[in-house]
């Protein structure tokens, strides 16, 4: 509905305005709505009155008021999901890596939370009935632990085209936390010319936690990783994309019972994500998963094995 419409529709704005906008990142008018008439006033080198104009038009032609729980129930169908190759798994999260939502996976190292990443890249791309989305992927990747080879692995186990699927993931490495953010924000062109149905971040929060070191850059950090976190929400919601992140844990000695780690980012991660996941080692190939948080499933666990052909049961 919202892509009918252009920037240059707009009262006030005209092909000038509308291009500055674009440079300043403002695509579509769900930005524009949604920014503050100080950010625009700064982007475009307007006056505070015709910002408010241009916002005020923008709210008006997406209709952003309030809407009947029975249209929310309607939106909702369009929500689709993407296995992860096991069933236990997938009961556990309501069938499936859910669109227009952010799920995390958290866990110490090795507890298979980017084998879901690499897992779930792949079958995004199988048809419906086969539990995927017919979509492609984006993949940042801030750890440098994309590997090409463990996702033929995969596509192979399922029968797809090996080099096919390869085209069909666009991978890029991030090497700070601002360059996170760009590509986050770049990746909208991408979702609409080439059918992006999922986003895998592995890992969240790792450069977050280099860049901003001490507890002095604590407060700065966290309201750049909101920021963050919005925009990817945003994302998921106007393009019906699924957001699949990956998390670490950090040790934490004061606690007498229960397990000893937690998942790093604060409050604020763990507000944002829709879906929040604890994946732990079990015996050889055998992996927990725990779900935290969510909106409307209950708590509960899921076993599951990553094998040589993915996410298993």
């Amino acid at each position: 509905m919202t892509e009918m419409i252009s920037i240059e529709d707009l009262p006030g704005i005209g092909p000038k305005g509308a291009q500055k906008l674009r440079e300043a990142g403002y695509e579509d008018l769900m930005s524009i709505a949604a920014a503050s008439a100080g950010e625009i006033v700064t982007a475009c080198e307007i006056g505070q009155a015709t910002a408010e104009k241009i916002i005020e038009a923008a709210r008006d032609k997406l209709d952003m008021g309030f809407k009947s729980a029975a249209d929310v129930m309607e939106k909702r169908k369009e929500i689709g999901r993407v296995t992860t190759g096991s069933d236990s798994l997938n009961a556990l999260l309501g069938g499936g890596v859910e669109t227009q939502a952010i799920t995390e996976g958290f866990g110490a190292f090795g507890s298979g939370k980017s084998q879901l990443g690499f897992q779930l890249s792949v079958n995004v791309q199988m048809p419906v009935e086969k539990g995927g989305l017919n979509g492609t992927c984006i993949f940042i990747d801030t750890e440098s632990t994309f590997r090409p080879e463990r996702i033929v692995q995969l596509a192979q186990a399922q029968g797809l085209d090996p080099e096919k699927v390869l085209r069909n993931i666009f991978v890029a490495k991030a090497y700070n936390s601002d360059h996170q953010v760009v590509l986050v924000e770049k990746a909208r062109d991408i979702i609409k010319e080439r059918n992006v149905k999922l986003i895998v971040i592995d890992s969240m929060m790792s450069h977050f936690r280099s860049d901003y070191s001490g507890r002095g850059e604590l407060a700065p950090r966290q309201q750049k990783l909101n920021r963050h976190l919005h925009s990817l929400q945003k994302i998921a919601d106007s393009f019906n994309v699924a957001v699949y992140m990956t998390n670490q844990v950090m040790a934490r000695p004061d606690m007498l019972f229960g397990d000893p780690t937690a998942a790093i980012g604060g409050h604020i991660l763990g507000h944002a994500s829709t879906y929040r996941m604890y994946l732990r080692k079990s015996k050889q190939t055998k992996r927990v998963a725990r779900l935290i948080d969510s909106p409307n499933l209950p708590e509960g666990e899921a076993v599951f094995s990553v094998t040589e052909d993915g996410i298993r049961d």
